[in-house]
């Protein structure tokens, strides 16, 4: 448990295995704990690296705007800091969409990209659509972090069996900066890079659960624009792959992985 200190901004991280090197990116919200279920599984073979990104976790949270590529460049200023690269990057969610734009940036960083439930571009098209994010910042700025946390617990971890991994993704959502959550938000929206995909070079994994926000079909017709991308399917999952699927998750990094990934 390490943090780097920038000029305008302090980076946790951590460090642990040893191997070729793997890059994990949090999604919104979230942070370097939600890697739990992978790290020791890809630390046998893989030499880990987990970060808290700008505004989230125990890394500092300047005020706004935020941006995608400025998420990017933090996670370039980590790796050249820790003298790591070029590297495996896997990302979740938002995390996917900081290893595309770090892959489209800065290519000679990334070795492979590993994108979980996750996508090139999140562009509101339809009332509907732009109805859930209003929705979900009026919760946020009238109920707090942990309405939020309590709101998508119930709906991406509703198994019973999930109800101890729910409480502590409520207890984890509650902790994060409020002002830091909603620029980390209004980053997203609007973000895309799906004009460039097709330039990108290194070997590509996109993993979709098949109970996701956006439906597996989307992926896949992205990822047929990317060459050489490899599309899996993670059964009986939703947003939340790596915490409510590790088995399937880990199973499908370490062959992507194995394979020179």
């Amino acid at each position: 448990m390490s943090v780097l200190h920038t000029e305008d901004l302090e980076i946790y991280y951590e460090i642990n295995g040893k191997g070729n090197l793997l890059v994990l990116i949090h999604g919104l919200g979230s942070g370097t704990r939600d890697w739990e279920n992978q790290v020791p599984a890809l630390a046998r073979h893989h030499r880990v690296i987990t970060f808290d990104v700008r505004g989230h976790g125990r890394t500092g949270a300047p005020p706004g705007p935020y941006s995608v590529p400025l998420f990017a460049s933090d996670t370039a200023r980590l790796m050249e800091a820790l003298g790591v690269g070029p590297a495996h990057i896997a990302g979740l969610s938002m995390g996917g969409m900081i290893a595309f734009q770090l892959a489209l940036d800065r290519p000679e960083l990334v070795r492979s990209l590993s994108i979980i439930n996750s996508g090139p571009e999140l562009i509101l098209h339809t009332v509907g659509e732009r109805a859930v994010f209003c929705h979900r910042k009026l919760i946020v700025r009238v109920f707090g972090m942990r309405q939020m946390g309590k709101m998508l617990a119930k709906n991406l971890l509703p198994e019973p069996g999930q109800k101890a991994l729910a409480r502590r993704l409520v207890r984890r959502w509650g902790r994060n900066d409020r002002r830091a959550y909603l620029a980390a938000l209004d980053a997203i929206i609007g973000w895309s890079v799906a004009d460039r995909i097709h330039t990108i070079t290194c070997p590509t994994l996109i993993m979709s659960a098949d109970k996701d926000y956006t439906p597996v079909a989307w992926k896949a017709q992205y990822a047929a624009r990317i060459p050489g991308a490899e599309l899996v399917i993670i059964r009986n999952s939703r947003h939340l792959s790596p915490l409510d699927q590790p088995v399937q998750v880990n199973r499908a990094l370490a062959e992507f992985l194995s394979q020179g990934g």
